[in-house]
């Protein structure tokens, strides 16, 4: 759905709409629209740094981690229109916010009182910088492991990259786990740069430098955002809307450093148990992702399922008990369900 910030056919719209539906169901209907255009108002959260200029460095975010210097947020990367998150010029907020004022102003309808008290709800803010969809180099992609993926990545010889954070780095984590990597991934010349932790403005930044030069996977299989959401029972950092932009950005900056190559674009995968926040949360990420889908370079999969049983729970033995991380049997029903595929993405 496309949402319309000009001033005059929109308003003309819900001048008619306030005068058949009155002014409560004018401004619940206008709060729909709003959501759907990805601009509803959301609370920054007290560790989000305020709005940054959309292309300039941001602060310091904290003392990073060990040894490595403070994470400073980077420049917004690109993002593919399908999951755009749209943002209104000075000029056209001021015209939303005039144009609401006076609707609110000549209302005379019993609701008034409440309109005015709950006005600054109502009014559309300055949407807050997205850290989500920004080149930044988390403290996962400083130090020896990055340095290492270049390394590799100059030496060149990869057919299928994998790319994401803890859930993919765990590929060979222990005998078991890498018995179902060499199951599925052994003969193929496979580069695996995820690291335990990361976000997808972590991995636009590692790919941006360095981890995306040097060679030309034919296949790339991508999961990431899980670190973005705040984990199981929490609603807080990035929004769905903002996830979604931000592994975006991952897709279109694999398509830029390997135009050839055909992606998997996995779905991220549950966490948690039924009725936690974060679930609700993923399946709005993966909704937006699924437009990436354009069967020519991007390919969405939705195997999430097949790790749960019939209440939302995940299957005995194939998940840890964070209920977020795979077992040795949660890969081998994740390498099943994607090997023919990549088999063909490959040829």
């Amino acid at each position: 759905m496309i949402f319309d910030n000009s001033s005059g056919g929109a308003f003309v719209a819900l001048g008619r709409l306030r005068r058949e539906f009155g002014m409560i169901r004018l401004l619940h209907i206008f709060a729909v629209l709003l959501a759907l255009a990805g601009l509803a108002i959301a609370q920054v959260p007290a560790q989000v740094p305020a709005p940054a200029p959309a292309n300039t460095p941001g602060p310091p975010q904290g003392p990073g981690r060990g040894a490595f210097a403070p994470v400073v947020i980077g420049p917004m990367a690109p993002v593919p229109p399908e999951v755009a998150i749209p943002h209104p010029t000075p000029m056209e907020l001021a015209q939303v916010n005039d144009a609401l004022k006076k609707l609110i102003d000549s209302d005379q309808s019993s609701a008034k009182p409440l309109l005015e008290k709950f006005e600054s709800l109502l009014m559309l803010q300055t949407p807050r910088l997205n850290v989500a969809a920004t080149y930044t180099q988390t403290a996962q992609r400083m130090g020896a492991r990055h340095e290492g993926f270049v390394e590799i990545a100059k030496r060149g010889d990869i057919d299928l990259l994998l790319h994401g954070d803890s859930i993919t780095d765990w590929w060979v984590q222990g005998d078991a786990n890498k018995a179902m990597f060499n199951k599925y991934f052994g003969a193929i010349r496979t580069a695996n740069f995820a690291i335990a932790g990361d976000t997808t403005q972590g991995v636009l930044w590692g790919l941006k430098n360095g981890e995306g030069q040097g060679f030309q996977p034919k296949a790339v299989m991508l999961m990431i955002g899980t670190n973005n959401t705040g984990g199981t029972g929490n609603a807080g950092t990035s929004t769905a809307p903002e996830i979604a932009e931000g592994i975006g950005g991952v897709v279109l900056e694999l398509r830029n450093d390997f135009p050839n190559a055909k992606i998997l674009l996995l779905a991220v995968f549950p966490r948690g148990v039924p009725g936690d926040s974060v679930r609700d949360k993923i399946v709005e990420i993966n909704r937006i992702i699924a437009k990436l889908d354009d069967q020519r370079h991007v390919f969405y999969m939705d195997i999430g399922a097949k790790f749960l049983d019939e209440k939302g729970y995940f299957l005995p033995d194939t998940f840890r008990n964070d209920n977020l991380h795979p077992q040795a049997s949660g890969y081998d029903i994740w390498g099943a369900a994607v090997k023919d595929k990549l088999a063909e993405l490959m040829k």
